[in-house]
């Protein structure tokens, strides 16, 4: 019984664990730990979950794509894929590669196969739209279902062609997926630029690629080494009619659409693994950064029959490769801190090479695992750059004078900004509760003048750090105590510019409660939330007076969301930034109808598709207004999923699960009576 009660536990933590790095990895291109490290947690969630089915839940990390969570960030358009991209199930030895290949035979008994093999390239996973082979349309991956629309930043890739030729060009329509990344040298020459322009470099090159997909603005993308591979062929309009991999490769090449110069056509399993090894021991001369490689099977007949989980498909493997060690010693324990106020614990270590590079730097990732470690000043450790890009410690090295070094411990105040340091329930980040912290400033401030938040035009990355680096502006409420002279001291920003910018931050002011709560940045409080809490206060002065059992039991809001929302609003560098708001003048109330009957309470919405007379930000305010909630997926607890025009997968799940659906005149019947 106590050990189920352990494994129960350990599963849940691992699911929060899970999806609070897939957020970082997939939304803020800033993960705070390596793939090998999520590929372990990842398969130890897996292994639990064998061993204890009765934990299962139906939104597992292991049963959906990108573990079940919204991966699309504000200020991009949704895009609904033709078909769900999924991830891909690991193999970290020959023995899980032969069991990979066991299991098809299970369903394809006697069948041989042959395998396309590639470099798994770090990048970032697009998918790409030609009409009569012209491109239209590309989008992120997002969570497998959804991405985010960067065309016009994909436009930008000097290898991607505009237009297709050859047997591709006919196709009325054509989706096909591949990777955006960038090569080594290309990344190092970015970031010694971004240094020598006083900006911060990327952490590696993945996070360079996706930042740089994912910019607002296209000239800044334009300028970035960006690179392109394509490798699968998505949808096709007429039906394509290819019956192997290697041949829409083929076609691809053909048409101009960039391809892998490493794939290769392996005819059976051992050649794939021959491959794997080859790989391996260049993986320092390929050129760019790569963890393994994928195996595809390459009959188009046989992955139809070996067909896909939730997760992944039967018919494809990712391959890792063996993550290279060496021993260092532990010079300091720091804490880096975040944007969102994470204090993340990493060593200093005396310079050793791995994989071609000196580290001098190795994360620690947060304080439990510096306990399960029992890593200490001075100890001499085994470090290993997982995936060839961020260093941490594996394991220390036995001493006979480790124990008399002193254990860390996580310090209770910001090394930054000396304010209270936490550790909220059912976590295992430490936080800053200080919303004026200069470390988390900067992107603070970039989040609360961001258009679904605060909505102030023109303030940009370039001001925004400028801003903060001549201590111009120290918190929210400094903002509005810029002039237009002062704006226009910044380096390209011209009179008319910072008028512009001036009157938008003044415009500003009037945004109301429930806008101002979600840019205020407090944990788990997007934008939904931050329209509920507003709906039942009204006021900031009521909702800061609240406990914590009163936040909890507002519909829509949980536990955890309610003690975070009361330690926020409890913290005096919290009052203060508030108080200063309001001596601004910034609107801290939320215009709310008298008398508003609740008649949606309870009840969750799903919408899909675009209504032909109302905009999907209005039904959604409707719905919270009437007590409802919106969701973006569903699920056996949707209650009604309201279609517009051009409706995607969650139109055909409403369908599958007998979930109510409702065009745009039966909803606007339904919240007649509110």
């Amino acid at each position: 019984m106590k050990d189920s009660k352990k494994a129960k536990a350990r599963v849940e933590e691992l699911r929060q664990l899970i999806r609070h790095h897939i957020y970082l990895y997939y939304v803020l291109a800033r993960p705070e730990i390596s793939d090998a490290e999520y590929d372990r947690l990842f398969n130890e969630l897996k292994l639990l979950e064998k061993q204890h089915p009765q934990y299962i839940v139906p939104d597992s990390a292991t049963l959906l794509v990108s573990g079940g969570v919204a991966v699309v960030a504000e200020g991009f358009a949704p895009v609904e894929h033709s078909s769900p991209m999924l991830s891909l199930d690991n193999a970290a030895t020959e023995e899980d590669v032969r069991e990979f290949e066991a299991r098809m035979h299970r369903i394809l008994p006697g069948t041989t196969f042959d395998y396309v093999c590639e470099p798994k390239i770090d990048g970032l996973g697009v998918a790409l739209v030609y009409e009569k082979g012209k491109f239209v349309r590309g989008a992120t991956r997002g969570d497998g279902r959804v991405g985010e629309d960067v065309t016009h930043n994909l436009r930008t890739i000097r290898n991607l062609p505009s237009v297709l030729r050859g047997p591709l060009a006919q196709y009325e329509l054509l989706e096909v997926r591949g990777e955006v990344f960038m090569w080594k040298a290309a990344f190092q020459k970015l970031n010694r630029y971004l240094e020598e322009a006083g900006e911060s470099p990327f952490a590696n090159p993945r996070n360079a690629a996706a930042g740089s997909l994912r910019q607002k603005d296209s000239g800044i993308t334009a300028k970035r080494p960006l690179d392109i591979t394509l490798y699968q062929l998505g949808t096709a309009t007429p039906p394509a009619s290819f019956a192997t991999h290697w041949e829409i490769l083929e076609a691809f090449r053909e048409s101009g659409l960039p391809v892998s110069r490493e794939v290769r056509l392996c005819g059976d399993l051992d050649a794939a693994i021959a491959y794997h090894r080859e790989m391996e021991a260049r993986r320092n001369e390929i050129g760019y950064e790569t963890d393994g490689v994928v195996l595809k099977v390459n009959n188009l007949d046989q992955r139809m029959t070996l067909s896909s989980t939730t997760h992944h498909p039967r018919w494809a493997i990712a391959f890792k490769f063996k993550s290279q060690e060496a021993q260092t010693r532990v010079r300091r324990i720091l804490i880096n801190v975040g944007r969102t106020g994470a204090l993340t614990p990493s060593a200093e270590v005396d310079p050793v090479e791995i994989a071609g590079a000196t580290i001098s730097r190795t994360t620690l990732h947060n304080a439990d695992e510096i306990a399960r470690l029992d890593v200490r000043e001075g100890d001499l450790v085994l470090i290993e750059r997982a995936g060839d890009v961020i260093p941490h410690v594996v394991h220390v090295v036995p001493e006979t004078d480790h124990k008399s070094r002193p254990r860390f411990r996580m310090p209770p105040r910001c090394p930054v900004c000396r304010g209270h340091a936490y550790r909220p329930e059912g976590e295992v980040v430490w936080r800053c509760s200080n919303a004026a912290c200069p470390a988390q400033l900067k992107e603070r401030l970039l989040h609360y003048g961001s258009r679904r938040v605060m909505d102030i035009e023109h303030l940009g990355e370039a001001v925004v750090y400028q801003l903060v680096d001549r201590d111009m502006v120290k918190d929210f409420a400094d903002l509005y105590h810029l002039e237009v002279e002062s704006l226009a001291s910044l380096e390209r920003l011209a009179k008319k510019s910072a008028t512009n910018l001036y009157e938008a931050i003044q415009g500003s002011k009037r945004r109301g409660l429930s806008r101002l709560l979600f840019a205020l940045g407090i944990r788990y409080v997007g934008e939904n939330v931050a329209s509920l809490l507003a709906q039942h206060y009204g006021s900031m002065d009521k909702l800061v007076g609240a406990t914590e059992e009163d936040i909890a039991g507002i519909y829509g809001i949980g536990p955890r969301i309610a003690a975070t929302a009361a330690e926020f609003f409890a913290q005096k560098e919290n009052q203060r930034v508030i108080e200063r708001l309001q001596a601004v003048g910034v609107r801290m109330t939320e215009v709310t109808a008298p008398g508003v009957k609740k008649i949606l309470a309870g009840k969750t919405f799903v919408l899909t598709g675009a209504l032909p007379a109302m905009s999907r930000d209005e039904a959604k305010a409707t719905i919270t207004r009437l007590g409802g909630r919106v969701t973006s997926s569903v699920s056996k607890k949707t209650n009604y999923v309201v279609v517009g025009t051009d409706p995607g997968s969650k139109y055909d799940d409403a369908r599958r699960l007998g979930i109510p659906i409702l065009d745009e005149a039966a909803f606007k019947k339904l919240i007649a009576g509110g």
